[in-house]
């Protein structure tokens, strides 16, 4: 099913809805002429413990296995790598640029995302290259939801920078201060959860290592007791997306130790890190564990799926969705620390 770039289509971290009232995630930058390549988020269920502010409808998470067994029994012409839905099927694209210009106008009220996007726009990012995605993008969100905040292409390394500068000031901040909202670090419980979510492979000392300097991660401490957690997350912008992938075929799953030349969509989905090896060309993650996981000039070790395009190897981690020996990390890192 060939691939193809349309500046119309909906992209990374963008949501839809389809006719039965399925809310699907967007995972890729292009698509086929066939429909829009899609992973079931959210199912309608009259018990469901999550309503839709605009609709009133009820709905359940879908689990990643759950999704595909949902859709195979109910439509099993969708069902691929991932889902690809008709186009005739979707009836309303959901932007994350969208929910920014909600909350501004008041259309939306989330007091902590309003914080961040405010805090972004005063340190100098546009509006116009901030998002929200996850749960609060088709109003699913409850009072444990995380903030999925998304900012695109080239502003995406200032706002990393701008945040490590928000958590130096706000550490400095005393409780009783004029914002109720200060950012910070995440505590070690949270920090625990995220490294059981993400069943590394690795000690919690070496997760944490990669973790921490990846710098993408915040957590607000607020007054009130209720603390807020977010995640500042990478996508292309439009003049940054070029052809599809391409995929080969799979052969062996190797270890290789190499040195990253370069990382500029290491925060990607697939996040990709060109490097200097003998054999192989390329690393993809198709997983967010090791997205951001290793710099240009680094040397790291990394165990995956060789994929043959070609004349051209790409080692392929995340070929499973848990990822099962399948790994990266910084020896370089480690080294420092």
């Amino acid at each position: 099913m060939e691939k193809s770039t349309n500046e119309n289509d909906p992209i990374l971290r963008d949501f839809f809805v389809t006719k039965d009232d399925l809310i699907f995630s967007v995972p890729d930058y292009c698509h086929p002429k066939e429909g829009i390549r899609a992973v079931l988020r959210y199912i309608p269920d009259e018990n469901g413990p999550r309503v839709r502010k605009s609709t009133g409808k009820r709905y359940r998470k879908a689990g990643f296995e759950e999704s595909f067994d949902f859709l195979r029994e109910n439509y099993p012409t969708w069902v691929f790598d991932v889902a690809v839905v008709p186009r005739s099927e979707i009836i309303e694209f959901l932007k994350p640029g969208d929910v920014v210009k909600d909350i501004l106008s008041g259309k939306r009220e989330n007091p902590a995302a309003l914080e961040l996007i405010r805090r972004f726009k005063e340190a100098g990012i546009s509006e116009n290259s901030m998002g929200i995605s996850g749960s609060i993008l088709p109003g699913l969100e409850n009072d444990e939801s995380d903030i999925d905040f998304l900012v695109y292409g080239e502003d995406w390394q200032k706002a990393k920078e701008i945040l490590a500068a928000m958590k130096k000031e706000d550490s400095e901040e005393k409780i009783g201060s004029d914002t109720p909202y200060r950012i910070s670090e995440l505590d070690e419980n949270m920090w625990r959860t995220v490294y059981q979510k993400r069943k590394s492979p690795f000690s919690f000392d070496v997760f944490m290592a990669h973790e921490i300097r990846k710098g993408n991660r915040g957590m607000f401490v607020v007054d009130s007791g209720k603390n807020v957690y977010f995640d500042l997350l990478f996508a292309r912008s439009q003049n940054q997306i070029k052809a599809p992938i391409q995929r080969g075929i799979d052969t062996e799953k190797i270890v290789i130790e190499a040195t990253v030349t370069n990382d500029d969509f290491a925060f990607d989905s697939p996040a990709i890190y060109l490097i200097d090896h003998a054999e192989i060309d390329e690393i993809y993650s198709y997983t967010h564990t090791y997205a951001g996981q290793a710099r240009k000039g680094e040397k790291i070790r990394a165990r995956g799926i060789v994929e043959v395009i070609g004349d051209k190897k790409r080692l392929v981690i995340g070929t499973t969705r848990e990822a099962e020996d399948e790994w990266m990390i910084s020896l370089s890192l480690l080294d420092e620390s």
